[in-house]
């Protein structure tokens, strides 16, 4: 038995010694002389035991038995407390510290050390087996024994202790509550293993949704909870439940059965809706009972308006899928002329959304194209359909061009490149025809990725417009940094170049852009004194409501390619 005597006193520490050398165990001694003595031989060896002095120069017994219990291995390894003190209040201190036992020293005799010895392993032991009943009893009443997730009473006791902490920081917090499409049917036709199966597999799924900090209980039969924190607007919470929505759409394969599931989720939100626990449990069952109303595979969240907002999203990112099979888009046109003689140039490709006979622009849609993936199939059709109509217009004026826009999501799309060769070829249009727009904002997404494309698509033959320079975003850095060909400086200037400071900026953007060889092309030309501005600038090409807003081909058609 290795055994640790952690005293000051030699003569009590060979005193220790004597005694247990009488009895029948045998013993293997070290020795320390203070605390951190004692720490140190702790951490360097197995202990069977440690006889540990309450009173010692410096730092006392006590400090050492808390700094033990402290370490990896503290609470592997029995404790005695000696000391000459009779005091009980000194016992007890030492007991509720954690020692096994306490020893009088003027009591100190072989049997009687020996059974202290074998007594405080004992229930060291039983305090062990103790812990590990209490942690696997804790963990049963907090954890679904079916999944393995949290179960409502703790799902519940963590909502209550965030939203009581929420004040304090100041944080947003969504609650999701989501029951499964007709799960019932699954177990009445194909019994409760497959069932149960099922949940463990969209408990999975689910999981896999989550970024690892949200916090996801079964909290009934086919119930589960999800409480996202940091949820500071209706869009993060959007992106998580779509991800489940979509995650479950694949069907699942169970014992030899492929099921298909969906689900409904009602969501509410602290402290938009609520500031108690009960109230927002209550809301976002509200909300979900409402989801499943509206049939299967729905989200509802409680507040109207945040509904509202949800729902618009919804509905326009779902239709998007759909909107090219349905012939539901539509380009126009804006003409694209040169400065100093007005002769037609080209033109640029704007897309246009017809739903139910209502007109749907770029800002409405282009943004939840983008987030949905939806953007990369608009997107080809959008380069496929200009570049053929490119086709048609360049044989009666061989000169026209075509400036198509491209967005970050599509720079990042592998098969954009081939989209635009292949396109090129079908309609044998010549690559130095077309002309890419990229905002400012995608260029702040730049990485190695979109810096390859451009130049990929520089390397074909194609130009590269920066579009929209002069707004918020705008940086002389990009001209340095991106392959750029053509720079078109933003309406917002030339609305506003009758002030001062603005007609200076233009001036000076002019002859930079003149100085570095930049194509410039001047957007929102819509006055005469807009015109002379450019054409005193020496500015090459314009575009704008003064002579063309977009249009459709058939009106295109008839004003300048009729004979």
């Amino acid at each position: 038995m290795n055994i640790l005597i952690v005293d000051d006193d030699i003569v009590d520490r060979e005193h220790i010694k004597r005694a247990l050398r009488k009895t029948e165990q045998k013993c293997h001694f070290v020795e320390a002389e203070s605390v951190d003595e004692g720490l140190a031989a702790f951490r360097s060896q197995q202990f069977d035991a440690i006889l540990l002095d309450y009173s010692m120069p410096q730092r006392d017994g006590i400090e050492l038995l808390l700094e033990i219990k402290n370490e990896p291995n503290g609470k592997s390894v029995a404790i005695i407390m000696l000391s000459n003190s009779e005091e009980e209040a000194l016992a007890l201190e030492c007991v509720q510290a954690g020692a096994q036992d306490f020893l009088l020293k003027i009591e100190l005799t072989a049997s009687r050390l020996n059974r202290a010895i074998l007594q405080a392993q004992t229930r060291f032991e039983l305090e062990q087996k103790l812990f590990q009943s209490y942690t696997f009893a804790k963990k049963i009443s907090e954890h679904d024994a079916l999944t393995g997730v949290a179960n409502r009473y703790s799902f519940e006791e963590s909502l209550k202790t965030s939203i009581k902490s929420n004040p304090r920081n100041k944080e947003n917090a969504s609650l999701l509550l989501l029951d499964l499409d007709k799960f019932k049917e699954v177990n009445d036709m194909h019994g409760h293993d497959v069932g149960d199966e099922l949940l463990r597999e969209i408990t999975k799924r689910i999981q896999a949704c989550l970024r690892g900090t949200e916090l996801l209980a079964r909290i009934g039969g086919d119930e589960f909870a999800i409480l996202l924190k940091n949820t500071i607007n209706t869009y993060i919470v959007t992106k998580v439940v779509q991800r489940i929505l979509d995650s479950l759409v694949t069907p699942f394969h169970i014992k030899g059965v492929e099921v298909n599931m969906s689900a409904s989720i009602g969501i509410s939100v602290y402290p938009d809706n609520t500031t108690t626990p009960d109230e927002l449990f209550k809301f976002a069952d509200i909300a979900m009972y409402r989801a499943k109303k509206l049939g299967r595979n729905q989200v509802c969240y409680f507040e109207s308006e945040m509904q509202k907002q949800f729902l618009h999203r919804y509905k326009i990112e779902h239709a998007l899928v759909d909107g090219i099979s349905k012939d539901q888009f539509r380009l126009y046109y804006q003409p694209i002329f040169s400065a100093k003689e007005k002769k037609l140039l080209g033109f640029e490709a704007l897309i246009r959304w017809f739903v139910d006979d209502i007109l749907h622009v770029p800002d409405d849609f282009i943004g939840i194209a983008e987030g949905s993936g939806a953007i990369l199939a608009i997107g080809r059709w959008v380069i496929e359909q200009s570049i053929y109509q490119l086709s048609v217009w360049q044989q009666p004026n061989q000169d026209i061009t075509m400036s198509i826009n491209l967005s970050a999501k599509q720079l990042v799309d592998e098969k954009l490149l081939s989209c635009i060769q292949n396109s090129l070829t079908k309609h044998n249009v010549k690559a130095q025809s077309i002309e890419f727009e990229l905002t400012e904002t995608a260029l702040l997404e730049s990485n190695d990725a979109i810096i390859v494309m451009m130049n990929a698509i520089q390397t074909i033959g194609c130009k590269i417009a920066l579009d929209d320079f002069g707004t918020g975003f705008s940086s002389v850095s990009h001209l340095q940094s991106f392959p750029i060909d053509t720079v078109k400086i933003d309406k917002s200037l030339f609305l506003a170049s009758s002030e001062a400071k603005t007609l200076t900026l233009i001036k000076g953007l002019s002859c930079l852009f003149h100085t570095l060889n930049l194509d410039i092309v001047a957007e929102g030309i819509e006055t005469e004194t807009s015109l002379k501005l450019c054409q005193e600038l020496n500015i090459h090409r314009i575009q704008g409501y003064l002579l063309s807003r977009p249009i459709e081909v058939l009106a295109i058609d008839k004003r300048y390619f009729s004979k």
